[in-house]
């Protein structure tokens, strides 16, 4: 082979080489088509796996005996037909013949006799999960048996209301799904018209019968409803022959108490004999009303009240998640707002209470600006099939107003309610200064159609004025130990160190007693005062009736004045303000620094300890911390007190003169005294002391010997 023959052959094959290299596809093109073959293959291969399903006779059969039995009988173009709905499925016979259909995807439908062949190799899948779907339609009208008609439907909604309340009824369930109160706004950001207490999704409570086998709720539920009157709605499950069970709600002319009865007749064919309770449920998430949103959390929470006359009121905790278990019977389970509240009491009572829930929304959380908490209760009452009112409640959806509240007390022959437990007017002393002489005295001065801002005014004149004599006395004593200043220092000169403790206090207590004077007689009045002071503390934050009313740059007495707002993230600034600064809370603060200033000045002696004198100057900055989240009317009502005794304090000193006061101690420390017992008490003990500090000295010097 010559050379030409040789290049000519290597040639051919670079020719042959580079064509098949610029014909042949790339790596990608190449994956796809060999990815896209592989999905071809799969498929093909899944749907050639997929065993074609059907019904079978068996099947069909069962099917034919549930909806005869739970069925409802209906007239269709003269003729009577069994029908039963469930799940997108939809049953009816008529005589021995069976149709149906099942709903896929919203919109392809396949009827019961198609369902009953085998299907094409193209519909295969789909046919098999209408069949599927078919098979738990039947399941789930065999579970609910009698019930079986209700479990499908449409929800609807019809309305009662009078001229406090309009109340949204569900046919879903039969419940009240919306409680709107036409006498109060919604404040709220975001909210406009009536305040709202709750709707649906957000509400929701039903009763459920168990059985051996069965589990009935109402809520699974679509009922009819039956208007009887203007004020009265049955919301009704309609067995036929006479059968039926039902919830009837009454709202009466003028009432926030809604009657609440469950009803039945001839329920026995329907549900077992033994059956003796049903169990009832209620969740809620409770939805934000008010401008000042840490506050209404702190006042929002679970109550309840155990049976009889004696049983108290308790509360889950408000400030943080809490649950309890009772095994007592209650007579009312309530979910309280800070100014509202939805309350359940049972004519009887509920037969305790599997753990009741309160759980805090947090701010991370999504819901966190419209709701507070996630509340639940669970109990169960007395059931018979042979009464025909098995239940009966009085559903409370109103204001937390004492006065209101006072009137529902007694709608139970057999107990007192204590429904104002709900109002938190402090413990027991100071719950009793609220409702025995601050609630009556507000509710005339609000009968004198003044603003709220000056209602208050007043009442502080009010207190000052019943206060006045206890003040008096107190700044009397004070201005007695102004007087004996100079002597005690005396004392305290001559007396010096520990050792002379006994000494010093017993000198000091025959100056007290010479003069006429009594260290404690100034603080015990104030302290008298502390009570109405706490007092104070908790009817404003709960008084409704400051609720929406403005006075001067405040929009709402019952939130707080926010003069300057920030959405701004800063840093220990929100951490001890929050977003937003008081201003009725900052005036106090300034009005109580100036009046911790004048009684210093008015009290030398506590001059000497600096530390005390410091602490007397930050408690005015650690109020205007604690009161910046309260509401406006507390913190005017404190800023008005101070004022008040600031002017006191003033007119005391034109009126009690320290010379006088000097003379008239004077002249009573040479009339006799008879020593008291705590003097008496107090000799003796520094006799004691000294025979006791003689007797260790004695020690001392023998043991230097």
């Amino acid at each position: 082979m010559d050379k030409n023959t040789i290049l000519g052959l290597l040639l051919m094959g670079l020719v042959i080489i580079g064509f098949t290299m610029l014909n042949s596809p790339d790596d990608t093109t190449s994956q796809a088509s060999e990815q896209k073959t592989e999905k071809s293959v799969a498929a093909e291969k899944k749907q050639e796996a997929v065993v074609g399903d059907s019904l079978n006779a068996t099947e069909l059969g069962r099917i034919k005996t549930i909806v005869a039995q739970y069925g409802k009988l209906e007239m269709r173009e003269g003729k009577q037909v069994y029908a039963l709905d469930a799940n997108d499925v939809s049953f009816a016979l008529v005589g021995d013949s069976l149709s149906g259909q099942v709903v896929m995807d919203g919109d392809m439908a396949f009827s019961l006799s198609s369902l009953a062949a085998m299907p094409d190799a193209d519909s295969r899948l789909l046919h098999n999960a209408a069949v599927k779907k078919v098979r738990e339609a039947a399941e789930k009208a065999a579970k609910y048996s009698d019930f079986a008609r209700f479990v499908s439907g449409k929800s609807d909604t019809l309305r009662l209301e009078n001229s406090l309340l309009s109340l949204d009824l569900t046919t879903k369930g039969g419940m009240i799904s919306k409680a709107e109160l036409k006498n109060y706004k919604a404040f709220q950001k975001g909210k406009e018209g009536n305040c709202v207490l709750f709707e649906s999704p957000y509400n929701a409570y039903g009763f459920a019968i168990n059985t051996d086998t069965h589990r009935f709720s109402t809520e699974d539920f679509y009922f009819t409803p039956v208007q009887e009157n203007d004020s009265t709605v049955l919301m009704k499950l309609d067995f036929g022959k006479d059968v039926y069970f039902g919830i009837r709600y009454t709202l009466p002319h003028d009432s926030y108490l809604v009657r609440m009865e469950v009803v039945q007749q001839n329920m026995s064919a329907v549900i077992d004999s033994n059956v003796s309770t049903m169990d009832f449920m209620w969740n809620q998430k409770m939805m934000r009303h008010e401008k000042g949103q840490s506050f209404e959390e702190r006042n929002s929470g679970v109550f309840y009240k155990f049976s009889g006359e004696d049983g108290d009121v308790d509360n889950l905790s408000e400030t943080g998640d809490d649950e309890e278990k009772t095994n007592n019977h209650l007579k009312w389970i309530g979910f309280k707002y800070q100014f509202f509240s939805c309350v359940f009491i049972a004519d009887t009572h509920f037969i305790g209470a599997a753990p009741m829930t309160s759980e805090i929304i947090e701010k991370g959380d999504a819901d966190h600006g419209g709701f507070m908490k996630n509340v639940s209760f669970a109990s169960s009452v007395d059931y018979s099939l042979d009464n025909p009112k098995p239940a009966a409640f009085h559903i409370f959806l109103g204001p937390n107003e004492y006065k209101l509240l006072a009137s529902y007390d007694s709608i139970s022959p057999e107990e007192d309610l204590h429904l104002t437990r709900l109002i938190p007017l402090g413990w027991s002393l100071f719950r009793w200064i609220n409702t025995g002489i601050i609630i009556p005295v507000f509710n005339f001065l609000g009968t004198l159609d003044l603003n709220y801002g000056i209602i208050i005014l007043l009442l502080t004149i009010f207190i000052k004025i019943v206060l006045f004599p206890l003040t008096y006395k107190s700044y009397s004593s004070q201005a007695k130990m102004r007087v004996l200043a100079p002597d005690i220092k005396e004392i305290n000169d001559k007396y010096p160190g520990n050792e002379n403790a006994m000494k010093r206090q017993q000198k000091m207590m025959e100056l007290y007693n010479r003069a006429g004077a009594n260290p404690m007689s100034g603080c015990l009045p104030l302290l008298l005062q502390m009570p109405i002071l706490i007092a104070m503390f908790s009817f404003f934050p709960s008084c409704i009736d400051l609720r929406g009313e403005p006075f001067l740059w405040a929009p709402d007495l019952s939130a707080p004045d926010m003069i300057l707002e920030w959405d701004a993230d800063i840093p220990i600034v929100n951490w001890i303000f929050g977003h937003h600064l008081s201003l009725f809370c900052l005036l106090m603060t300034v009005v109580n620094v100036i009046y911790t200033y004048l009684n210093m000045q008015a009290n030398p002696s506590n001059n000497q300890m600096p530390a005390m004198k410091w602490m007397m100057y930050l408690m005015p900055v650690f109020f205007l911390v604690f009161f910046n989240e309260y509401a406006a009317g507390l913190s005017y009502y404190y800023f008005l007190s101070l004022l008040i005794t600031i002017a006191q304090t003033y007119a005391f000193r034109f009126i009690i003169k320290e010379d006088k006061v000097r003379a008239k101690m004077a002249e009573n420390a040479k009339k006799p005294r008879k020593k008291s017992g705590f003097m008496a008490r107090l000799e003796e003990a520094q006799k004691r002391q000294e025979a006791l500090l003689r007797e260790q000295q004695k020690q001392r010097k023998g043991g230097r010997r």
